[in-house]
């Protein structure tokens, strides 16, 4: 097992991954990494059909297979089995076969003149053919290269199958271990003499393992990869921090074996014909007869294979810690009401969240208006001011999206955003909403960097800021950072948390490489005592942390998000726009603070 979580086949490529925004659009059905731990690497990509305005279940699903060992071997073997797999990952996520297709990527060394390096495509692309033959399934397109050599250096033997297919939102399902004392069984379809599966054998499984999926009879499915079942149980028990006691009659032959095709299912009642490995423990171990292996130990030999070239887990940085509570005893309303408050969201260049803040501001009950700002040229750029600073007489809101706005450069982020409302009509129409129309203005991620530059939180007013003043900087971990945090409300002052109690925990998507909150302790503590600290990150048990699992920039005091002294300002890291049903389906919690919705609220 120690072996297996150390070969770069097996182990965990978290640091890698968490390096690309995995959840813009609002349509992740699975995270890449699910479990409370966000430990269980996902088998197939789930997406909701993106949508500008309504909401849909249909979602695409992607797989891929393919292993650089086998393949290296017998190429042929490799792209038959290539193929199975990615179709098989589909099948585990909860996919029917029926509407399967295919797309192959190709990358072999350099043939030359040698009939044998020749020989190395025609082999997988045999193996390849056949395998989409006995499933009845084609591919579409593909992409092949045959310079993989660089003088004596040679790439393995390539073939990568991805498999790709549509489904329900809802039939979807996650591959970690759900609970403990639930049995673990493996089925395999028939083989060949050459080790490859029966096709009617196969069909007739994937057909069966589709049948306990939909009926709520499998409670997690994994097709085991290189490493075979005992690497698929070990991936499947991190997300949730559970152990598992093999069975010790089950010969290690069948936890090891390398076989495309098979499936291990996660039951609470025995399945005909399969083969039980075990039972998931509440006890993190791994137990075969008198052996026993420790799970955190073998969950850092998992981690740490790449750590040094993805870290992932930087250690903890000692700094005060407080869970902050500040409860408001009422809430004002508007003056001025609007049925329908219109919510003005600025498209700056970068920006990359308008479409899923203004489908929240929508859900909610408000009225998005989404304005592009044109800079390609001066006259461009006063064009759009005097059309923002004309709709912003119109408006209650004021929304800045995140994103990358210019590329976060130079020095820093959100500097181009800032540039833009430190313009005087900008300036002054900002001025005019926030003292003299009761209006509400909210930034996250790169909106809330802007916010934090121009005055706006925490002061509540666009002012000239120096080094006295909060800012947010780089996270600790040095690169960007993509998951799902917990945070806690630790004050419900502002309008646009009204509507939550301190101390509700929400879970929400964060994508920032630039969210560490660093102000003065003095500063920090007269935020507390006025309710401006409105959410902090917090572990499992709801403690605020500078744990990197559960704070993902180090920000000083755990702190995620703050308000301006009225609460009417708000700034936030993490993407609370990225909701709506059937999202994160393996990463457990709440993920509505009602923030769009209380902000519609106080206008009515």
């Amino acid at each position: 097992m120690e072996r297996l979580a150390e070969d770069l086949n097996v182990c965990s490529r978290r640091g890698l991954s968490e390096r690309f925004d995995s959840t813009i659009g609002a349509g992740t059905v699975l995270m890449p990494f699910g479990g409370k731990h966000q430990m269980t690497p996902i088998q197939a990509m789930v997406q909701k059909i993106s949508l500008e305005q309504k909401h849909t279940d249909d979602c695409s699903l992607m797989a891929w297979g393919y292993d650089p060992v086998l393949t290296t071997e017998s190429p042929y073997h490799g792209a038959y089995s290539a193929v199975v797999e990615s179709v098989s990952k589909l099948v585990a996520t909860g996919a029917s076969f029926e509407d399967v297709y295919l797309t192959f990527q190709e990358y072999f060394p350099k043939p030359g003149r040698d009939p044998r390096r020749w020989g190395l495509p025609f082999a997988a692309l045999l193996g390849a053919f056949r395998a989409q033959m006995d499933l009845g399934i084609g591919a579409i397109g593909g992409k092949d290269s045959m310079s993989g050599t660089f003088e004596n250096l040679d790439v393995p033997p390539t073939l990568v199958s991805f498999a790709v297919t549509t489904e329900k939102a809802r039939r979807i399902l996650s591959n970690e271990f759900k609970g403990a004392d639930h049995r673990a069984v493996l089925l395999s379809p028939e083989y060949d003499e050459n080790g490859l599966p029966e096709k009617g054998s196969l069909l007739a499984l994937y057909d069966r393992v589709s049948d306990l999926i939909h009926s709520g009879k499998a409670l997690a499915a994994y097709t085991p990869e290189r490493g075979g079942a005992a690497a698929a149980v070990m991936k499947m028990a991190f997300g949730n921090g559970l152990g598992f006691r093999f069975a010790p009659e089950v010969p290690l032959e069948a936890l090891l074996a390398d076989k495309p095709g098979r499936f291990l299912l996660e039951v609470t009642e025995p399945v005909e014909g399969a083969l039980t490995l075990g039972e998931t423990t509440e006890a993190f171990a791994f137990v075969r007869g008198d052996e026993a292996l420790d799970g955190p130990a073998l969950q850092s030999v998992y981690e740490d294979r790449l750590e040094g070239v993805y870290p992932c887990n930087i250690p903890t940085v000692p700094g005060p810690v407080e869970t902050f509570r500040f409860s408001a005893h009422e809430h004002p309303r508007a003056r001025f009401q609007a049925a329908r408050p219109r919510v003005l969201i600025p498209v700056f260049p970068g920006t990359n969240c308008e479409y899923d803040s203004a489908k929240a501001v929508r859900d909610a009950g408000g009225e998005p208006v989404v304005l592009v700002l044109n800079n390609l040229t001066p006259a461009g750029i006063v064009a759009s001011t005097d059309r923002f600073a004309k709709a912003l007489q119109n408006a209650q809101m004021v929304f800045i999206p995140g994103g990358f706005s210019g590329g976060d450069e130079p020095d820093g982020s959100g500097k181009f955003i800032t540039a833009f409302f430190r313009n005087e009509r900008i300036k002054d129409g900002i001025t005019d909403l926030l003292d003299h129309r009761d209006g509400l203005m909210c930034g996250i991620c790169n909106g809330f960097q802007a916010l934090i530059k121009l005055g706006l939180v925490p002061y509540g007013r666009i002012m000239e800021t120096d080094e006295s003043c909060p800012t947010l900087t780089y996270n600790l971990i040095h690169r960007h950072q993509s998951r799902i945090v917990r945070t806690r409300i630790a004050s419900n002052k502002s309008p646009w948390l009204s509507l939550m109690d301190v101390g509700d925990v929400v879970n929400v998507p964060i994508s920032h490489g630039e969210g560490r909150f660093v102000a003065d302790e003095a500063l920090i503590r007269q935020l507390a005592e006025n309710g401006q600290i409105a959410t902090q990150y917090v572990d499992l048990e709801g403690r605020a942390t500078v744990d990197v699992r559960f704070n993902p920039n180090g920000s000083l005091y755990a702190i995620e998000g703050i308000t301006s002294p009225d609460g009417r300002v708000f700034g936030k890291m993490g993407h609370s726009e990225r909701i709506g049903h059937g999202l994160y389906q393996n990463v457990p919690g709440n993920y509505d603070n009602r923030m769009f919705e209380a902000a519609v609220r106080y206008f009515r």
